[in-house]
């Protein structure tokens, strides 16, 4: 791994909106080229717009979606990664050959090849499909990268697999924060009120981002994701209203000790810069702990235990 300036995003998406959004995109680029990023990371589905589209219908998901490579938005990601000299990764709702639609992320390079995953937990509409394969991929600036998008993260054998498969540098697009998770001590909702009312009083939404619903149930996981597994870790995520719930933002970057080198600290667009250090991965924490792995011990891990359940139930329910 060579040394890497990456960047972290979090804005306010406009729902199905995507050429709004992909110029938002381009501004946040700008700004990025000024401070020299080699790698700038977008939330997740931010072309398209996220929570709204649990309310539409299949064929409203069809016309909001475009294929990959070939469609426009990912087009124009490619041509921003040439001309800038970034690598970009951003997130949109993917239709495939065989017309399955797919929570995917796109990473543009500025040598024109793109990578692409697509959500291995998907539960945001029942008219998209789970992707199957994980995605660790080099990029030009001379890392291995590898992207798990917002649920994926919160499955650990994922992130272990990912980092197993020689990620150096993980990619975690999320749209997240005052959600409802079903836990009795997890995540809860914030009054989207609060949001909009920042300008006139700020520090009640400041408080509710920065608190149990937002940055302090990250804190809780997040690190551990990246210490134990002796990577980076890219998040970024939405702001702001997102129909009726509030993404918190929290956009970071985090070394291969889990610890926070970069953070935003505001409620509304913002991007986040830092050096990513190669010399931090050697003979880390985490990557020490997986060179002592035993393989032959975690054959119990493929097997189903019958206790497993369909993303949208696992989401969704109030009961296990």
């Amino acid at each position: 791994m060579l040394p890497i300036r990456a960047a972290s995003v979090q804005f306010n998406h406009r729902p199905s909106d995507k050429l709004a959004n992909l110029e938002i995109i381009r501004r946040f680029v700008r700004l990025a080229a000024k401070r020299r990023v080699d790698l700038l990371v977008f939330p997740e589905m931010c072309v398209t717009g996220y929570w709204h589209v649990r309310k539409l219908a299949r064929d409203d998901i069809i016309a909001l979606s475009e294929p990959v490579p070939n469609g426009q938005s990912t087009q124009s990601l490619i041509s921003l990664a040439c001309e800038s000299g970034m690598t970009i990764g951003a997130g949109l709702i993917e239709r495939s050959k065989d017309d399955a639609l797919y929570n995917t992320y796109v990473v543009a390079m500025p040598d024109g090849t793109y990578a692409r995953h697509r959500k291995l937990h998907c539960f945001i509409s029942q008219h998209m499909a789970s992707g199957n394969d994980f995605t660790v991929f080099d990029i030009p600036q001379g890392c291995s990268a590898g992207v798990l998008t917002c649920y994926d993260n919160n499955i650990v054998e994922n992130v272990r697999l990912t980092a197993l498969r020689g990620a150096e540098v993980l990619l975690a697009p999320h749209q997240t924060g005052g959600c409802d998770s079903r836990s009795p001590r997890g995540m809860k909702r914030i009054d989207p009120q609060l949001w909009l009312n920042r300008n006139q009083d700020p520090r009640p939404i400041e408080d509710a981002c920065r608190g149990p619903n937002g940055r302090g149930w990250l804190l809780r996981w997040l690190p551990s994701r990246a210490h134990d597994n002796g990577v980076f870790l890219i998040f970024s995520n939405g702001v702001g209203v997102d129909d009726d719930e509030v993404r918190t933002g929290n956009a970071m970057i985090l070394d291969p000790y889990g610890e926070i080198i970069a953070e935003s600290q505001s409620v509304d667009d913002d991007l986040v810069v830092a050096d990513l250090d190669p010399s931090l991965r050697h003979m880390c924490t985490g990557i020490r702990w997986m060179s002592a792995r035993r393989p032959e011990l975690y054959v119990r891990l493929t097997q189903p235990t019958g206790r497993e359940r369909d993303i949208r139930e696992a989401r969704f329910s109030d009961s296990l």
